[in-house]
């Protein structure tokens, strides 16, 4: 159950991690044979290092598999902290009884590497007490009298060992291996706990972004039945005023909806095509209004291949014509679209109408305010300047 929750890069760090240290005796070995020639590969010394790190080692897997994750995944601190402390404790009950066998093992060794010290001494008095002898027969008259070398006192260097003989189920090597443990425990739980907030962390980004994706959709959805609505209107007042030019902007219309229908649920769509729609709109809408009204469009020819949210801006040109447009004064609006340093400048102006139109609605405006939030976050300008006979909005945003 552990282990499916642990990365894979989570278990390679820990294999190349404890194979280095498996690896680190053979290779201080191989290093010592191959700078003294009078050394040879011994494999036992490479067991006896490797005895304590697989009870390390054991230890390690206990607490990576059992109980980490009782801290990390299920935050039982307190069964983590008394079955750790329980650990550590039969590890050093472990530690305590392998050491009186390895201090006797080394008192026996020590033992006998001192008898064998002995006898070459006394071996070699008695060599120098045969050449003072031999020396003495050939003199006549005495000569250089033989100096007897003193006797090591033993005895007193036996107590001396003995009264040094540190304690028996306690030592400096077992509190360096009970920090080793406590070194280990940290570690294993620092590197758990990095890659679990790295996993958080994209779990959450993966849901921001579906959320996101979720968002938009609902928001597409609001605006192509406001478009269609506001457009609908259109084409029902002109039915009455003229049925020919009621048929030429059905025919705008259906490139209108082409294009809603092929290129609206894209999360981008070229400029080019976003710029002809935006086209198609503006030819739908004077048709409706007189002279009275002026237009003016400033649309680039020749776009960059660059990305752009679809019906982005169409959304500022609808609140324009449905805001800013009066049958009895004269009214403008002005469209201008300049691109500078892969970021897209649109500018629109109208006139403010003195009775605006009434028509309920009002939700296109504040989805585009959440689109550009969700989309491009702090990395958009839009301002609005709402004067008294003039509505004006100006919008930069990247290009992808």
């Amino acid at each position: 159950m552990w282990m499916q929750k642990q990365s894979k890069y989570e278990n390679m760090a820990y294999v190349v991690l404890w194979g280095l240290l498996l690896a680190a005796p053979l290779l201080s070995l191989y290093v010592r044979t191959s700078n003294d020639s009078s050394l040879e590969f011994n494999w036992q010394e490479v067991f006896i290092v490797w005895r304590h790190i697989v009870v390390y080692l054991l230890f390690f897997l206990v607490h990576n598999f059992i109980l980490a994750p009782l801290l990390i995944y299920r935050h039982k601190r307190w069964l983590y902290g008394v079955l750790t402390l329980c650990m550590i404790g039969l590890f050093t009950f472990y530690q305590c009884r392998q050491r009186p066998n390895d201090f006797r093992r080394e008192y026996r060794m020590e033992r006998m590497e001192r008898m064998k010290q002995h006898m070459e001494e006394r071996r070699e008095r008695m060599e120098e007490r045969e050449r003072m002898e031999e020396r003495e027969r050939m003199e006549e008259h005495g000569g250089q009298q033989w100096e007897r070398h003193p006797r090591p006192e033993r005895r007193a260097d036996f107590r001396r060992h003995h009264r040094e003989r540190p304690p028996m189920f306690w030592g400096e090597r077992d509190i360096i291996s009970i920090v080793i443990i406590v070194l280990m425990c940290g570690m294993n739980l620092g590197v758990k706990l990095y890659f679990k907030t790295r996993d958080d962390q994209k779990k959450l980004l993966r849901l921001e972004k579906e959320n996101l994706e979720q968002q938009l959709e609902y928001l597409k959805y609001q605006i192509n039945p406001h478009f269609f609505m506001n457009t609908l209107n259109n084409i029902h007042a002109l039915v009455d005023i003229d049925a020919e030019k009621a048929k030429s902007t059905i025919l705008e219309l259906s490139k209108m909806m082409r294009f809603i229908l092929y290129e609206g649920d894209k999360q981008g769509v070229p400029l080019t095509r976003e710029f002809d729609f935006i086209r198609n709109y503006i030819t739908l809408m004077e048709l409706r209004y007189t002279d009275k009204v002026q237009i003016r469009v400033n649309l680039p020819q020749q776009a960059p291949d660059r990305l752009i949210p679809p019906l982005m801006l169409i959304t500022f040109i609808e609140n324009a014509f449905k805001h800013g447009i009066s049958y009895q004064h004269p009214s403008f609006i002005d469209i201008m679209v300049d691109i500078q340093d892969d970021k897209l400048h649109f500018t629109c102006s109208n006139s403010k109408a003195e009775k605006p139109n009434q028509e309920k609605g009002g939700v296109g405006l504040t989805n585009v305010r959440k689109r550009l939030k969700l989309l491009y976050d702090n990395n958009y300008t839009l301002h609005i300047q709402d004067n008294s006979d003039i509505y004006q909005v100006q919008l930069t945003i990247p290009l992808s």
